[in-house]
């Protein structure tokens, strides 16, 4: 016999060894007045860290910050930019900055100091980023459309 087919039948004889067992043990059965008392925790929960969880922070926060960054024109009738092209800029943080009423790059590129302020201090999860990750600066370069100026800034566009 080849080593195949001794594997093949070794294997075949593993699954039906399991299978037996499995069949023939007793079941377990529980009552309820057997069962432990469920366990009560004091402890704060633990706070989410981006991309992490069910329930990440960013959609956590987007329940208390979902109103429009005062001063932002948000013109709804314009078709929205691809806010996921900016380095940085997942799909997490473009659905929070949509809800902030942010969906193009002029949005973005033409925020004062106050206002990024603002915006950065809403992103629950995201806080941060658009300083750390220039966010500003890209949407400027993405929204004058200068590919080579923002590549040479900050890599390859995806």
């Amino acid at each position: 016999m080849s080593n195949t087919a001794l594997i093949v039948i070794g294997a075949i004889i593993v699954i039906a060894l399991v299978a037996v067992i499995l069949l023939i043990r007793k079941p377990q059965s529980v009552s309820l007045s057997e069962a432990a008392p469920p366990m009560v925790s004091h402890k704060p929960k633990p706070v989410a860290r981006e991309g992490r969880g069910i329930a990440d922070g960013a959609a956590a926060a987007m329940l208390d910050v979902a109103t429009p960054v005062i001063g932002v024109d948000a013109h709804p009738d314009l078709p929205s930019d691809e806010l996921t092209r900016l380095k940085g800029l997942g799909p997490k943080a473009a659905t929070m900055l949509n809800a902030l009423g942010i969906h193009r790059y002029a949005q973005l590129a033409n925020l004062d100091p106050a206002q990024a302020n603002e915006l950065d201090a809403r992103l629950g999860a995201f806080k941060g980023r658009l300083t750390r990750d220039r966010w500003v600066e890209q949407a400027r370069l993405l929204e004058q459309d200068d590919v080579a100026g923002f590549e040479a800034q900050f890599g390859k566009l995806g």
